[in-house]
Order: C-alpha cells, then structure tokens, then sequence
C-alpha cells in the first residue's frame, strides 16, 4: 500500500481504513499505478477538502445562482450526468456532450472529451464562463465569495488567510474532486484475495482482457488517452472529438476512454449520450468492419457480467463525498 499526500477523513477503500483522526495520507491500493497529480503545488489539507466540497455543491458559482458543479456531476451517478444525454445548464439549456464522470482524477493528464485542459486545477475555468454552463467568471465568483458571510473563514482555515482568490478557488476545487477514489468494487477485493469471480465472471474477464484492455487498461479501466469513439459522427451536433482542439484530421472523431468502473451508475454512454445500455455500447463496437473476432452475445453477457464488478457501491453512496450538512 502506498501511503501519500496528506488529509483527513474516515472511509473504507477497497477493505482499508484511512484514519479518521489528524492528518493522514492520501490512500490507494498498491495496485494502481503511481498518480500523475503534483501535491506538492497543491497539498490535501482537511479544510482545503471541505472548502471545495462546499464550493462544489454550491450554486453561488453560477452567473444567476442556479447551477452546481454536482448539477451535472452527482454523487450517486458515480459523479456523472444520467438525467439526460446531454448535460443541461442554465435555463435549462443543453450542452453539446454528456458530463463524464468524476473519479481517479489523480491519475489523469487530461480532462474533457477532447482533453482541452490539462491540469485539474484549470479545468474548473472551462464550466464557470461557458455562457450554456454556468455563464459566470473567476473574477465574479471570487467577488461573491468575498462578500459571503461564511466564505471567508472557509478560506482561512483552508489557506491561512481569509483572502479569496482565483487560484484558491481552484486549488480547493481541485483538492475535494481529488479525494474522489474509486477502489472498493468487487473487482479490487478480488485483486487483493478478499472475493472471487463468479464463473461466469472469471469468463467474462478473459474477455475483458482479449479485446478491452488495451484502451480501457487496468485497473483503473482507462489509458487515458485519445481513441477512435467507432461512432459515425452526429449530424446533429458535429462534434469531431478531439480534432477540434488539435485540429488534425487524424484526431477526428478521437475522444477520451472514459473508465469502465462504475458503468451501472454512468450510463447513458458515449460522449454525446447515444446509448442508454451497456449491451448497446458492445453491440456497435462488435459490428464494426476491422473487428475481426466479434464477441457473441453469450460472449457479450459474460464480459458485462465481469463489467458488473467494476460498481463501487461504497463510493457512489459514501457520504463523505455528498452534499454537506
């Protein structure tokens, strides 16, 4: 077990207690890889997290005070958008892709569809001043904070001082989506010997590993990088995926892997929300001209009956991530 980075709170990860008392360590199983995330510039701190879990459940961020970051990232959507195919935003207005869902951040170098930002401590940017989203500014929400009658001390328990500024906004943003580790599926107490797969599940994971993992790699179910979606673009709303951002048309159509842990919660799938189940997804992946051994649908139902132990039920449902009280 690697024991990292500190701050403060009470959960079971995977069968491991963090302690609940003092400053501990940033916790995940031995397992995963390394997090690319620098603490350093940006060390957990107990009030830095609960400043952030405030900042992102409350409405204040947005230009008219009706919209949350949890508006389109809920805790019991393992922090994703299922209302609705794409995410809505102000006055009720419709984004252009589905909100993905938040988790295992420490791991990423890239956040969005199309990787636009690159620093989790940035990316908050991107949703405060969309005019569909949140429609507001840094500045503008560093002003109402300042002016909160319960911000303030927030801050300065968090950072020293009661100044409210951009990058503190950011930087606890950060720090609170941080703590969102998801490692207690039946998948993880299986790696540590504390479950088996069923044998329909054991099945269903060979599968997994003949024809998934090279994009969705384990364990934390993504490589995190950029691949071909195997979608015909959407007339609709022509999103090219990454080829907007680099605008190489070798990126077309390339968007991010999204992990596959906690499906059961995240759905509908896709970037745009094109596919309300799980089966759906396998099916256009399976018909696709360079597939050259198309999983059958037994096939199918086995590698989703091993998909199935990817849900971390003890995080989507832990209430140290939910709204505060």
């Amino acid at each position: 077990m690697r024991l990292k980075y500190p701050f403060i709170f009470l959960t079971i990860i995977a069968g491991l207690a963090i302690a609940a008392k003092g400053v501990t360590n940033f916790e995940y199983p031995e397992y995963f890889p390394t997090p690319v995330y620098d603490f350093t510039a940006n060390p957990l701190d107990s009030a830095g997290i609960e400043l952030g879990r405030n900042l992102f459940y409350d409405e204040i961020l947005s230009v008219d005070t009706t919209i949350s970051c949890a508006s389109c990232h809920s805790p019991y959507s393992a922090f994703a958008h299922t209302d609705h195919d794409l995410s809505h935003g102000l006055g009720d207005r419709i984004g252009t892709r589905n909100a993905p869902a938040l988790f295992n951040l420490a791991w990423s170098t890239s956040f969005h569809r199309d990787g636009a930002h690159h620093h989790l401590d940035l990316q908050a940017l991107a949703p405060l001043s969309h005019p569909d989203e949140m429609g507001s500014s840094i500045n503008e929400v560093v002003d109402r904070l300042n002016d909160h009658p319960l911000y303030p001390t927030r801050f300065a328990l968090a950072f020293g001082d009661s100044a409210v500024t951009g990058e503190r906004v950011l930087k606890a943003l950060a720090q609170f989506q941080l703590t969102l580790v998801s490692a207690g599926a039946k998948y993880d107490r299986v790696r540590m010997g504390k479950d088996t797969f069923t044998k329909q599940e054991a099945k269903g994971y060979s599968l997994f590993k003949e024809s998934c993992d090279r994009c969705h790699t384990e364990p934390l179910f993504t490589n995190n990088r950029f691949e071909h979606s195997g979608l015909e673009v959407d007339t609709t709303l022509n999103d090219f995926g990454r080829m907007m951002i680099t605008t190489l048309p070798a990126d077309s159509l390339f968007f991010k892997v999204p992990s596959l842990r906690n499906l059961s919660y995240t759905h509908p799938y896709m970037h745009d929300g094109r596919f309300r189940k799980t089966r759906d997804v396998l099916k256009n992946y399976a018909a696709q001209p360079d597939n050259p051994a198309p999983l059958s649908s037994n096939d199918q139902s086995d590698l989703i009956s091993f998909l199935l132990t990817l849900d971390d039920r003890a995080f989507v449902f832990d209430r140290k991530h939910g709204f505060p009280r």
